[in-house]
């Protein structure tokens, strides 16, 4: 189950890689990304939603939120059917355990709650809180590498990728302070 998800990683990002080689980044998202750890990363993320080459601050906003929470929905999602196959499994003790398993699942509960916050802060208008909201689901992703460690490293590189989403979308929520 490990290799396909790597398997699909690869293509994504081969993918991703051809279609925004050429890309030409709008100014408001050049300036986005350039107040985040990678700037490729975060031009490649933004673009794969047809919206962002004319998006203004609101629309890309709602983007980059998207993109977090779809994530971390999906991280949730793979997690739980971890949960499913390693109860199976229970007695040959291999892969991270149900505990481990658990504490992630919690937290990504946390992190999908978070952007759905940030999603109906949105929605309001309310721009305050929107930091806020992302970094929760940050250090939610964190505290499930805390537990994961390297035990399981698919799970890692999709704390990572969380974390880099959700560092997208405290750039463009600093659009609105």
């Amino acid at each position: 189950m490990a290799f396909k998800y790597h398997i699909v990683c690869v293509c994504l990002a081969l993918f991703i890689f051809c279609a925004t080689s050429s890309i030409q980044p709008t100014k408001l998202v050049d300036e986005v990304c350039h107040s985040t750890s990678s700037y490729s990363l975060c031009v490649e993320s933004l673009y794969t939603d047809p919206r962002t080459p004319s998006a203004d601050r609101y629309v890309l906003a709602y983007i980059s939120f998207r993109l977090a929470f779809l994530n971390a929905s999906s991280t949730q999602d793979h997690i739980a059917k971890l949960l499913k196959h390693t109860k199976a499994k229970a007695k040959a003790n291999t892969g991270p355990t149900q505990q481990v398993l658990r504490r992630c699942y919690h937290d990504y509960n946390k992190a999908v709650s978070a952007l759905s916050s940030a999603y109906n802060d949105l929605n309001s208008e309310t721009f305050s809180e929107l930091v806020d909201w992302a970094g929760a689901a940050s250090l939610a992703a964190d505290d499930c590498q805390v537990v994961v460690k390297t035990t399981y490293p698919p799970l890692t590189t999709m704390n990572l990728d969380l974390k880099r989403l959700c560092e997208i979308c405290v750039a463009v929520s600093k659009l609105f302070t």
